[in-house]
Order: structure tokens, then C-alpha cells, then sequence
């Protein structure tokens, strides 16, 4: 397996652009102008305030969310010495690593320095050019003078992830093995395997923990470390020597509570951990292969609680876990060190989020359908878990600023929602839906009550389940209650009725007068009486009664039918507010910023008064989501007369049709996609575009073309979208799509609360 991926890497290393990162641009450079500003002339400003003040290096240049990634190769990963040109494949990961989940910029240097100082020396001239750094693979004992040394010799952070960041995921991953196993911090015996940098690391950290020195044993490849031991020892490790007759692993786990390996593969026998104590803890954390395989270990002790440093066992101790978000915290609070506090700090929030609920899309990212559940399998947070950068980051920030090591102060919620930009525009969206819901039910007393029409579905159940935990919301699932509560368990599920309030249409007490209401309703339509009872036995007429009479706040149908199928009852029973369209919307967050697509759902070929309507209505909304200037382009295949068609003339008629209605938004067309999204188009070729900017409201001439135009750009651009949202009906509703996930429709919920807190604001 081993050999497979590494043929396979070797292709993807190679492919054009070679390696895994490169520098890119900041600030725009398409104009004489912007070259101006950029370089010279204009950049000798923020050159000359820097001399005057150093620290302004933060404000003027990209140093304040720059990390160098810096290693002279001599113990790297697996592979031992290989130099710094071999190792610079990692380091480059490493810089991946930070990008992907902390936004964090990084310069990976290779330093050709095997001795200590010289490294020293090179890295220490650095520091008027990053924020932090970050240093890797350097074999031990000589990583732990490096770090000493350049700890005292320079003012940002500097951390040696190979110690810290093994030690800190960890230590999370032990203090919830000891509460699951009802362990005491003070109480419990631990040996170590491993004498370099991460065991000394963790074994420190366990000891800042509250670990009795007394009880902690560490082995090395010569056998336990204790007093008057001469033979393999320094420094680091005489710290850990103890006065004690016991002479080998095996001797030191005799009625241990826990093992903890970051040695080699294959140090620890099945019959080694047979005399430990009952639940014994085993953490086997040597990569790539453990000390103990966990079937081995659970064949000799069924009753033992493992983790490794491999993602295909469960509690997987991984690094990535610490290091991006601890960096994060640290940069933006400018840091002088990383110190004990802050690394504390993370070792709390890890261990805290592991306690949370997963979201469905974490789920996701590791294939699975099963929940992960707080317990013996999941001890920590899975490395995929977006919300570990909100728990970690203001964390660590917060103790820098306690512990007096912060050079710049932040109001810690205001800072965990400025973080939140990372995991993009969405995430923040629903996190201040999620806020503006809460505010309003505290101060009401009530929730909205959201109606998911197809209860039995896998993922409706999960996102009732998800609303159930979160507590915004409150969730109503049409169907067979035997039948949804019993999948609802089947997913892992506990006491889903006692939470969910779950109705069966067919057997509903308000059958009768709903079909009243239709009946008078829809009469002179074609609907009688029997019609109008029939009608009843489609959830989705049921649902939107519901929500007529006031039982419920909103709907969201569709899902597991075609779209029509749910759109047509809404239009009949919720209809649409006097003079209003209603129209279909896409939000979909790129690049971090937020776009509007219109209309992408509903009106197939809309006349130049609908086109207006939908302008409008997709504008007032968009105004609500996004802190952008509103830009609305109303697009067609021509950019202002250039090619005459009816088709075009209609779009072109619309925008006449708004400057009659003297609309608060900027606006123009009929125009290109192209030149709506690019300004520099736009001041080329057509100086008298209105827009002056990026369009971010796009409404389509067609639905044929709004519906083809999202797909694409849903499939292949990675952004995030929520939607269909439906602008126009009387109440708060919407239809999802039949390839929506759980996380979609608990994006859809949040919207339909918010809207109906909205309204009665």
C-alpha cells in the first residue's frame, strides 16, 4: 500500500505546477496605477513608516498571518536524515496544512545546517520576515536547544511541532480517556516508549497537566530511564530518571494505567499489556505502523482504549489538529511565544469539542453514515472537523492575552466571528442566522417550528437531529412515526421522539378542516370536496397547511421528489404576497464573497416586468446577506445593444422598466456575464456601465439559462451555495433539490427561521 502511494505521489508532485504551493497576488496589479502603488513610487510610504517603527511591518505587509516552515532535514518523518532537499516535500505539506485550515500564508526554508548553532544563527536573521515560526523535523536532542535558543533570541513564536504539537493532541486525547475510565490526573501511572522529542514533549505537557512526576515511566530503545542511568541519557532526559529497581517496558507496565508510544513499530507485546490495569489506556502513536497494532491490543486486553497516529483507526492523534489553529490564535494576537498557557489552552478546547455533536459534514468528509459519539472510539475531534479553528484559535488567543505575552487585545466573540471568514462567507452567514434566531427566541420564549415534509428521509432525520442538538430551531417531520423514529435509531439516535415532534398526515386530527380551507380556497379552480381531501394525503399540501393555519413558522419540501412536485402546492395554498413575483434564488459564496443568482428556479421565460420584479426582490434580499455594495447585472447574450434580439430587447426593456422605479440599488444592462464580473472589461469597452465593479446579483433572461449557469458553476467551483430560496410566497418556505445533504437543509432551516424572525422584527 505503502508503495502504491508513493507512485502515485510521485506523479502529483510532478504534474505541472511542480510541488504543492505557490506565492500569489493580494491586491490587484491590472493598471499602470496599481503597478504605481504597488512597487514604485508609492510603495516608499509604508517603507519609510516601517523605519520609523518596526512593529508597522504587521500593518503594511503580509508578516502578520506569515509563518516560516524551517527544518534542516535530519528527522524527517519516517525517513530519518535525508537533508533539507528531501525534506522539502513535507515542509511543503506542512505549508498546505496551514493554508487549507487556517488560512495561514508560509514560506518553507531548508536550512543546510546540521549544526545547532548554524541553524540558529540562519533562522534568528529571519525574524524581521515572519510572524511565527514553525520548526520541523530536526532529529533530538538537538531540538531541544534549537528551540530553547531561538526562543530567547527572537520576539514571535517560534514552535517545535514534532514536540508540541504530538503532545498537545495527546494530551486532549488523555484527559477524555481518564474521565471515560474515571481517572484522576494526580492518581494515574503512566509509561512512556520513546526518548526524543515528542515523548519528552508529552511527557512534560502530561506533567503541566497535573501527572505525578513519581508516576510517570519513561523507556527509551535501552530500557527504562532511571537514576544513575549513564548510558544513551542528556539532559532532557534526566528529567524523567527515577529512583526505581525496574529495568524494562515490559517490567514498567505492571499495573500501569496507560502507555503512551512514540518510538517504533512493534515495541509492545500482546503479553506486555495483559498486566496492566483494568482499561488500560494505549496510546501507539509511532507512523507510519504503531507499537501495537489495535487488534492485537484489543485481543489481548478487549477492555483497553486505544489511539494511533493513523486515519484508518479510530482516535487518530494528529497534528494538524494543533499547530494551524494555534498558530492562528497567536498571530493575530501578535504574540511574543507560544508559552504553557496557550498550549493549555488548546488541550482544554480540543478535548472540549469532542464532546459536541459531529455535523453531517464531517461525516461526510470521512464516508461514513454512523455518528461519532463521545466514548471510547471518539476521544478527539476528527482532523476534518471545521470547527476545531473556532474552539483552538480564540483559545490560544485568549490565554496569550492573559498570560500578558499579546502585543494587540481582541474582543474574543467579535474575534471567534472574524476567524469564522476562513471557513467562508456561508459559515459566517448561518452562524448570525443562527444568532439572530437565538436573540429573538430568548427574548419571545418561543422557536420557529420548521416543517421538513419528508420525515422518513436519512438526511431530514439528521438535520432534525442536528436542529435538535443546536437548539435554535424547532423541527417538525411529516410521516410514519414508527417508521422514522425506528431509522432515526438505526443512525444512532437517542430518544429522537422525546425531541422531534413527528405527524402522521394520514391520521392528523385537523384533516377536515384543512380540507374546509382548500375546498374555499381552490373551488373555483377545479378542486372539490374529495379533491380537496385528496389533495391532503400529499405531504406537501399537508405541510403548507400547516403552515397556513399557523401551526407551523415554514416548509421545506422537495428533496426526494422533482422540484415541481413541491413548488405547486406552495403556490396554491401559500400563494404569493399581493403584487409580488415569485422567484427562485442561489446564494453561493467564492472567493470570499458573496454572489446571487436569480431566477433559477421558477419562471421559465419571464417578460421584461417579471425580469424587473426578480431584480428587485433578489436585491432586497441580497441587501439582508451581504455587507457588499449591491451590484445587480442583468444578463443576456449581448452587452448593450450589440447584438439585437427580442430576447435581449426584453432583458434591455427591464432595465428601463427599473430606472422608472427609481431603484436604491446599482444596476445595468443588458450585459455579458464577462463584463459583469470584471470591472477592467467594463472600463475598457464600456466606460458608461453603471456598475463600476463587480456585479454580485446576476439575474438570468431565462430559466433555462439561471439553471444551467448554477449547476456549473455549483459543480465545478468548490463554493458553497444555499438555496433554492424561494422570494415572494406569503410565508417563509422553500424546495430543496433532490441532491441535497443533511448540511444543505440545515442551511435551508436556518434561512427559513431567520426570515420568519425577520418578519416579525
Amino acid at each position: 500500500m505503502t508503495t502504491d502511494y508513493e507512485k502515485i505521489a510521485l506523479e502529483y508532485h510532478s504534474r505541472e505546477p511542480k510541488g504543492k504551493i505557490f506565492t500569489g497576488l493580494s491586491k490587484p496589479v491590472s493598471s499602470q496605477k496599481d503597478l504605481a502603488i504597488a512597487y514604485s513610487p508609492g510603495v516608499a510610504g509604508p517603507c519609510r513608516e516601517i523605519a520609523k517603527d518596526p512593529d508597522l511591518s504587521f500593518e503594511y505587509t503580509g508578516r502578520a498571518n506569515l509563518v516560516g516552515v524551517i527544518t534542516n532535514g535530519t528527522a524527517v518523518l519516517g525517513l530519518g536524515d535525508i537533508g533539507p532537499e528531501a525534506s522539502k516535500p513535507v515542509m511543503e505539506g506542512k505549508a498546505v496544512l496551514f493554508k487549507k485550515f487556517a488560512d495561514i500564508d508560509v514560506f518553507d526554508i531548508e536550512v543546510n545546517a546540521k549544526d545547532p548553532d548554524a541553524f540558529i544563527n540562519a533562522v534568528a536573521t529571519l525574524e524581521p520576515t515572519f510572524g511565527g515560526i514553525n520548526l520541523e523535523d530536526i532529529k533530538a536532542p538537538e531540538c531541544f536547544y534549537i528551540e530553547e535558543e531561538l526562543r530567547k533570541r527572537m520576539k514571535i513564536p517560534v514552535f517545535h511541532d514534532d514536540q508540541h504539537g504530538t503532545s498537545i493532541i495527546a494530551g486532549a486525547a488523555f484527559i477524555n480517556a481518564l474521565e471515560i475510565t474515571n481517572r484522576k490526573l494526580e492518581t494515574v501511572k503512566v509509561v512512556f516508549s520513546g526518548g526524543g522529542a515528542a515523548a519528552v514533549a508529552c511527557a512534560n505537557l502530561f506533567i503541566s497537566l497535573g501527572v505525578k512526576p513519581a508516576n510517570l515511566i519513561m523507556c527509551d530503545s535501552k530500557g527504562v530511564i532511571f537514576k544513575g542511568r549513564t548510558d544513551g541519557m542528556n539532559k532532557y532526559k534526566d528529567k524523567f530518571a527515577l529512583d526505581t529497581p525496574l529495568r524494562t517496558l515490559a517490567d514498567a507496565l505492571k499495573g500501569a494505567d496507560a502507555f503512551v508510544g512514540v518510538s517504533a513499530a512493534g515495541v509492545l507485546k500482546p503479553q506486555m499489556i495483559m498486566p496492566m490495569a483494568p482499561n488500560p489506556i494505549i496510546f501507539a502513536l509511532a507512523n507510519p505502523d504503531p507499537e501495537i497494532t489495535p487488534d492485537d491490543a484489543r485481543k489481548a486486553r478487549p477492555d483497553c482504549i486505544m489511539a494511533t497516529g493513523r486515519s484508518d483507526y479510530a482516535n487518530q492523534v494528529n497534528n494538524v489538529l494543533g499547530f494551524p489553529f494555534i498558530f492562528r490564535g497567536a498571530l493575530d494576537v501578535r504574540a511574543t511565544t507560544i508559552n504553557e498557557e496557550m498550549k493549555m489552552a488548546a488541550v482544554r478546547a480540543i478535548a472540549r469539542l469532542a464532546k459536541e455533536d459531529v455535523p453531517e459534514q464531517v461525516l461526510r468528509a470521512y464516508n461514513t453514515a454512523e455518528g461519532y459519539i463521545f466514548g471510547r472510539e471518539y476521544l478527539i475531534p476528527k482532523p476534518m472537523d471545521p470547527r476545531v479553528l473556532l474552539y483552538v484559535a480564540p483559545a490560544v488567543a485568549e490565554a496569550a492575552m492573559k498570560s500578558g505575552v499579546a502585543r494587540k487585545q481582541v474582543n474574543i466573540e467579535q474575534y471567534t466571528q472574524h476567524i469564522e471568514r476562513i471557513l467562508g462567507p456561508t459559515k459566517r452567514l448561518i452562524r448570525q442566522m443562527r444568532n439572530n434566531i437565538g436573540g429573538w427566541s430568548r427574548k419571545s420564549a418561543t422557536k420557529p417550528r420548521i416543517v421538513l415534509v419528508h420525515g422518513h428521509d436519512e438526511r431530514v432525520i439528521k438535520a432534525a437531529a442536528q436542529m435538535d442538538y443546536e437548539g435554535d430551531v424547532s423541527t417538525i417531520l411529516l410521516g410514519s412515526p414508527a417508521e422514522i423514529i425506528a431509522k432515526a435509531e438505526s443512525l444512532g439516535f437517542r430518544d429522537f421522539a422525546k425531541k422531534t415532534t413527528i405527524i402522521d398526515p394520514h391520521h392528523d386530527g385537523r384533516l377536515t378542516e384543512f380540507a374546509d380551507s382548500i375546498y374555499k380556497m381552490r373551488q373555483r379552480k377545479g378542486v372539490t370536496k374529495s379533491a380537496a381531501q385528496q389533495m391532503l394525503r400529499n405531504n406537501n399540501y399537508f405541510a403548507s397547511m400547516l403552515v397556513r393555519s399557523g401551526a407551523a413558522e415554514g416548509l421545506i419540501g422537495g428533496v426526494v421528489e422533482p422540484y415541481v412536485n413541491g413548488l405547486k402546492p406552495i403556490m396554491e395554498i401559500i400563494r404569493t404576497k399581493p403584487g409580488r413575483i415569485m422567484n427562485g434564488l442561489y446564494m453561493f459564496s467564492w472567493n470570499k464573497k458573496m454572489y446571487f443568482l436569480a431566477d433559477c428556479t421558477v419562471c421559465i421565460e419571464p417578460s421584461a416586468k417579471e425580469l424587473a420584479d426578480i431584480a428587485v426582490n433578489t436585491a432586497s434580499f441580497a441587501k439582508q446577506y451581504t455587507e457588499d455594495t449591491i451590484r445587480v447585472a442583468m444578463l443576456s447574450f449581448s452587452s448593450f445593444g450589440s447584438n439585437r434580439h427580442e430576447k435581449s430587447q426584453r432583458v434591455a426593456e427591464a432595465v428601463e422598466i427599473l430606472h422608472e422605479r427609481k431603484c436604491d440599488f446599482i444596476f445595468d444592462g443588458e450585459i455579458q456575464a464577462d463584463v459583469a464580473l470584471s470591472e477592467r472589461l467594463q472600463e475598457r469597452d464600456f466606460p458608461f456601465c453603471q456598475l463600476k465593479g463587480q456585479a454580485n446579483v446576476l439575474i438570468f433572461p431565462d430559466l433555462t439559462s439561471a439553471n444551467i449557469a448554477y449547476k456549473i458553476f455549483s459543480a465545478i467551483s468548490g463554493s458553497t451555495g444555499i438555496g433554492p430560496v424561494l422570494l415572494g410566497p406569503q410565508y417563509p418556505v422553500s424546495v430543496m433539490e433532490r441532491g441535497s445533504n443533511t448540511e444543505d437543509i440545515c442551511n435551508m432551516i436556518y434561512m427559513i427561521g431567520n426570515r420568519y424572525v425577520k418578519n416579525q422584527k
